[in-house]
């Protein structure tokens, strides 16, 4: 196509799919050529609307090619920039950017990301929020025998709706790893998210109670806010850290990558920026080793920018899948007729033109917003703590 495309419209669309909302955003042009793309702010998708209704009054008639400068003037065009709601909303916009110029152009995502490094996407399959103790065990060796080589654990009390005592949490959950560990053996990567529930404290009392080499990789221990409280727990454990899928710009991860503080980035390009800002964070953390396991919670615009993103990237380790927690209905066929569909514990890359997955606008349309609000957890004593 050698027409000068211009952007005609964007569409936010908070749609809900399965049990949960997805901000989807759809960019038109003038020569019928659109793309979509997804927010990763899960909970808050009206302010991620607003943010983007305020990007459509100036980026209507731009160019959706020049990808790189629209970025850089909606961060930049503004007094208060970045943050995480109008980092959610540029993430949804940048990925559409790109999956409208690889249908202009006639070539899959990865095309403009440099290429494809690899042909198949591994995964880290994880045993379910449910599943506590030995019914979690079992889980895990039903993954293995289904071919994961990389499992996820979540503590006892993470599916709790009201009450959780983290130091109530880390004796049991630490005896459930060590026995995971003894039953799955050591050919198999284990780790689990903490979804940052624990204090320092907490955090390092939890690592001294497993045995040395249980786990592979310990994700969001605790809060991002403080880089030195991470420094800090980094000095009472040497087991990998996995954090960042809260990150919401190449700065966010900044003081993490440059301190060696962790060893692999939860990047979500539908938070971080983008696929724009992504490629950002992939070469900085190349060139300190630190490697890339993606955040991947949401639907298939999500799951798509991201096979693309790591397909073009050197230093990628596992890319998140839903396994086995099919239930959740994010990928609903009825919204996505064509979607990423895992081979075995990979995704094969598309070699389709753009992302190469289809929403079917019709259906999201009819489909109504609802309010959701993540559980607000309280400790024994009454006060609040993290979800």
């Amino acid at each position: 196509m050698t027409t000068k495309l211009k952007i005609t419209a964007i569409k936010p669309y908070p749609v809900w799919v399965g049990t949960r909302n997805q901000m989807l955003v759809k960019v038109e042009t003038d020569e019928g050529v659109f793309g979509w793309g997804e927010s990763g702010l899960s909970g808050r998708e009206k302010a991620v609307v607003g943010a983007i209704e305020h990007y459509r009054e100036f980026l209507i008639g731009r160019d959706p090619m020049q990808i790189g400068r629209i970025w850089q003037e909606a961060y930049r065009s503004q007094y208060f920039e970045g943050g995480r709601v109008l980092q959610a909303a540029i993430s949804a916009i940048d990925i559409a950017l790109h999956d409208i110029k690889g249908k202009a152009l006639g070539v899959p995502a990865y095309e403009l990301l440099g290429g494809k490094q690899r042909d198949r996407i591994p995964t880290f399959a994880s045993t379910g929020d449910e599943a506590e103790g030995d019914v979690a065990i079992e889980r895990a060796r039903e993954l293995r025998a289904q071919g994961w080589q990389a499992i996820r654990f979540f503590p006892i009390g993470q599916n709790s709706k009201d009450i959780f005592e983290p130091r109530e949490s880390i004796g049991v959950t630490a005896t459930m790893l060590n026995k995971a560990r003894e039953a799955l053996g050591d050919d198999v990567v284990l780790g689990i998210d903490y979804h940052h529930r624990l204090s320092v404290a907490e955090a390092a009392s939890f690592c001294n109670k497993l045995g040395r080499g249980v786990l592979d990789f310990l994700e969001e221990p605790i809060r991002d806010e403080t880089p030195e409280a991470y420094e800090s727990l980094r000095t009472m454990t040497d087991i990998p850290f996995a954090i960042g899928e809260e990150f919401a710009s190449k700065w966010q991860f900044l003081p993490y990558i440059e301190r060696g503080i962790h060893q692999f980035n939860r990047l979500d390009v539908c938070n971080v920026g983008g696929l724009t800002e992504a490629m950002k964070v992939a070469g900085w953390s190349e060139a300190h080793y630190v490697d890339l396991m993606p955040h991947n919670p949401l639907g298939p615009v999500c799951t798509a920018a991201t096979i693309h993103f790591a397909a073009a990237v050197a230093n990628f380790a596992w890319l998140e899948t839903r396994v086995p927690e099919t239930k959740l209905g994010f990928d609903n066929s009825d919204f996505f007729p064509v979607q990423p569909r895992l081979d075995g514990p990979d995704y094969p890359v598309s070699d389709l033109p753009g992302l190469g997955v289809e929403v079917n606008e019709e259906a999201v349309k009819a489909k109504s917003f609802r309010f959701w609000e993540a559980p607000h957890l309280k400790r024994r004593d009454g006060s609040v703590t993290n979800w």
